[in-house]
């Protein structure tokens, strides 16, 4: 079995009002929020998605599905945390989280050591080991328009042998 693996994970949810607007475990202030079943942490459901994708164990639909009212409104670090202890069960370790997160408004950046922190913490991991970009997409797309909010992530797990 190959010791390094690599995962990829994306998510997207729409802005909305009357709703929290949460990224990375952090209550961002905003006027609008993410819309899902769950918290509708777009970044931690991309980590969710990279890490399950990489240890060859589905996706996060697949663990906790939305008709699953188990999962609903509940915060994603718990999800996250519970993917975690999956890949653990498989023998695997985290060796590193990229991520960048799209979006034209609410502003991350002030926010981005934060998530890195509770992500870090939620993983079993040191802080240097998680990287959270935020960008713009340049007023294009749904994001653009200020209509949702996306994030793409990659990981690498390795054996833990």
């Amino acid at each position: 079995m190959t010791p390094f693996r690599i995962g990829h994970g994306f998510d997207v949810h729409a802005l909305v009002p009357g709703r929290k607007c949460i990224i990375g475990g952090v209550d961002i202030p905003f006027h609008l929020g993410l819309d899902g079943h769950s918290d509708a942490d777009v970044l931690l459901h991309a980590i969710c998605d990279a890490l399950l994708g990489a240890a060859a164990l589905g996706d996060i639909g697949k663990h906790f599905p939305p008709s699953d009212m188990r999962y609903h409104g509940i915060d994603s670090r718990e999800l996250l945390r519970h993917v975690v202890t999956f890949i653990h069960a498989q023998q695997y370790l985290i060796a590193n989280i990229d991520a960048t997160v799209m979006c034209e408004a609410p502003r991350l950046g002030p926010f981005t050591p934060t998530m890195c922190e509770q992500i870090a913490s939620d993983c079993n991991i040191s802080v240097q080991q998680v990287n959270i970009k935020a960008t713009t997409t340049e007023k294009l797309g749904f994001t653009g328009r200020g209509e949702g909010i996306a994030a793409e992530t990659v990981c690498l797990i390795y054996r833990n042998a």
